[in-house]
């Protein structure tokens, strides 16, 4: 059994992402005030002490903490380090992310006693302290002795309890409102400082500085406090999933796994380190990579075979290093799985060559190649240059920014040199035949891919089991309405569409529209909009309720009838020919027969979609790539 300490932001994603393994667990708070939806998830409640907290893990059997609450609960961190101790007890540290500290812009302090002394020394008279209402006692010898020192806080009736408890007065209280520009309350009280906590992205840190800065206020913040060494640290769910997957390889019934992107990444982050290691010691077995949504995992590295190296190409000396990691798709069917994916660094030099100080380099330039294994973009619409190695957008950007970070954390001086890295994947031009490489116009390998970094397994039924708990939760909130996206793309633009309805009212239906329509349908929703794009649109309008592309191709034929019955011009067709990717059709078709074959389309989805709800209201978005909605 897992044990999460949350009531916070973290803790709501990690109660989320446990969630996911349909199996119980625990998630305590102090108080009562925060709410998180869980179908699985037992929820207890009061503050625990060293005996408290030990007697419940005895009592449920707890296997695993999960620490997720605020950097700041110092006592709660140690309470949690010495049970963990004594019951011999893994902990997760779920920690937040945090931007790299300010020191021009920021006086940073060690602790709260070390802000009034800073605060002091620098003759603050009028201060506003976004710490929170803890913080309040904490700060009494300041506010004290100040007749302007103001302290904003959460709109509880415990929070202002506890002012008051304090002795602090009303009138200096200002009230938290989610959403607020911060330099509103910056403007109303034109204090000469502010106060905050090193309380990372998840608690509006940057948002802080930012409306201070602009407003000409001095920052003073105080550093989070150090983690207890032995809890092992994540920063994001994916990070926490397979922490638990390594640890308790039972709760997930199916492992998740690494896209090609950051098994690319993490080879050129370990090469990266190669080349700098000089004093030859023994490379870690795993690398941090940054995924697409900010968090870090590690990622395992193949032992190394050689020691950076260096060549001669075209009169210029290159400095090289090598590294390989083994693909490892978890539980998802992947033709890839078990494959290398390796990456060279090379950096250019002569020994003649200006230092970088001496050139004043503001930047690293790192350059993505593709070599052995990787397929070559013949056919345009595909977001790639014709030509140019099928790396897409994101892992290409992934493969930049960890080089890049890499260069930061080894302390390396902007460099004037480009680096060089060349992703290659042994036996990619054979395993790309038993993909849909050659139909896209990607020949003589894979595609190097991934929007997340990460692969989240699902059989069909566990995911369709999902989508009709995430129904269920929407359907309490007593949204007026059920919106169902693909995923988080959709999704974000169709929430611009209904600004009014939660959170909860969206759900992701993946690839199974036909089984979400009729669990909506079983779940008597009386109004469901489905957003849609057009590349699912078009194997929804042929008649195929499950869009996946193991299942379901673009059929060229069914186009072409398409937009003959939709009365489309006689050059369209020869567009639909040339096209390898549905999407196309947004910027090839003109705009009267774009408007055309896109209400039709619409009418064919309806006709295979509206018998599935009979006794509800059914919405169809057509969404495009740059979020048009039709």
């Amino acid at each position: 059994m897992i044990l999460i300490l949350g009531g916070t932001t973290e803790g709501r994603i990690a109660a989320r992402t446990l969630e996911e393994a349909g199996k119980p667990f625990y998630y305590s708070t102090k108080g009562d005030e925060q709410e998180v939806t869980m179908h699985h998830g037992i929820r207890l409640q009061g503050a625990m002490d060293e005996l408290d907290l030990e007697r419940c893990c005895r009592e449920h059997n707890i296997q695993l903490l999960v620490d997720a609450a605020h950097p700041f609960a110092i006592q709660l961190h140690q309470t949690v380090e010495k049970v963990a101790y004594t019951l011999n007890l893994l902990v997760i540290r779920f920690e937040r992310i945090y931007p790299p500290r300010d020191e021009e812009h920021i006086i940073w302090c060690e602790d709260f006693e070390d802000a009034i002394r800073q605060i002091r020394k620098e003759d603050i008279f009028t201060l506003l302290a976004l710490t929170g209402v803890q913080s309040i006692a904490k700060l009494k010898p300041l506010w004290q002795e100040s007749a302007c020192c103001y302290f904003r806080i959460l709109n509880r009736e415990s929070s202002r309890r506890l002012a008051e408890r304090e002795g602090f007065p009303e009138k200096y209280l200002h009230y938290y409102h989610a959403g607020e520009d911060e330099r509103i309350l910056l403007q109303r009280l034109h204090p000469e400082a502010i106060l905050i906590k090193e309380s990372g992205l998840s608690g509006g840190f940057n948002e802080k500085v930012e409306a201070a800065l602009q407003e000409g206020i001095r920052i003073f913040a105080i550093r989070r406090p150090p983690m207890p060494g032995s809890f092992m640290i994540v920063n994001g769910e994916h990070g926490l999933r397979r922490m638990i997957e390594k640890h308790l390889p039972d709760f997930y019934p199916l492992r998740s796994g690494l896209t090609t992107g950051t098994c690319a990444a993490a080879a050129a982050v370990a090469a990266t380190w190669d080349i700098f290691n000089v004093q030859r010691q023994s490379r870690p077995e795993e690398f941090p990579v940054i995924l697409p949504n900010g968090e870090t995992i590690y990622v395992p590295v193949e032992e190394q075979e050689r020691y950076p190296h260096p060549s001669c190409v075209n009169d210029d000396w290159m400095l090289e290093a090598d590294a390989t990691v083994i693909k490892d798709a978890g539980d998802d069917p992947d033709v890839t799985n078990g494959m290398q994916i390796k990456a060279n660094v090379a950096l250019p030099f002569r020994f003649d060559d200006p230092t970088p100080a001496e050139l004043g380099a503001d930047d690293y330039t790192v350059i993505v190649c593709g070599g052995e294994g990787v397929g070559i973009v013949t056919l345009s619409g595909l977001g790639l240059e014709v030509g140019g190695p099928a790396i897409n957008v994101t892992p290409r950007k992934m493969i930049e920014n960890n080089v890049k970070a890499c260069l930061q954390r080894l302390g390396i001086s902007k460099h004037p040199n480009p680096f060089a890295v060349t992703i290659s994947v042994p036996g990619g031009e054979e395993i790309a035949r038993r993909t849909f490489n050659p139909r896209l116009g990607i020949e003589g390998g894979i595609s190097i891919i991934g929007t997340s970094g990460i692969v989240k397994p699902f059989s069909s039924e566990a995911f369709v089991d999902s989508i009709r708990k995430s129904m269920e939760v929407g359907r309490a909130t007593g949204s007026p309405r059920i919106v169902l996206n693909s995923g988080a793309k959709s999704e974000k633009y169709v929430r611009g569409y209904y600004p009014e309805l939660p959170a909860q009212a969206f759900i992701h239906y993946g690839n199974f529209i036909g089984d979400t329509i009729k669990i909506a349908a079983d779940l008597e929703i009386k109004a469901v909009t489905l957003g849609i794009m057009i590349g699912k649109a078009v194997k929804l309008a042929e008649g195929n309720l499950d869009t996946h592309s193991k299942q379901v191709t673009m059929n060229k034929d069914f186009l072409l009838d398409l937009a003959f019955n939709a009365g489309c011009g006689d050059e369209v067709p020869a567009i639909i020919k040339k096209i390898t990717l549905a999407r196309e059709l947004w910027t090839l078709l003109p705009a009267d027969d774009l408007q055309a074959f896109c209400t039709h389309l619409l009418e064919l989805c309806h006709q295979h979609c509206d018998p599935l709800l009979p006794d509800g209201e059914l919405t169809i978005l057509l969404i495009s790539e740059e979020g048009k909605i039709i």
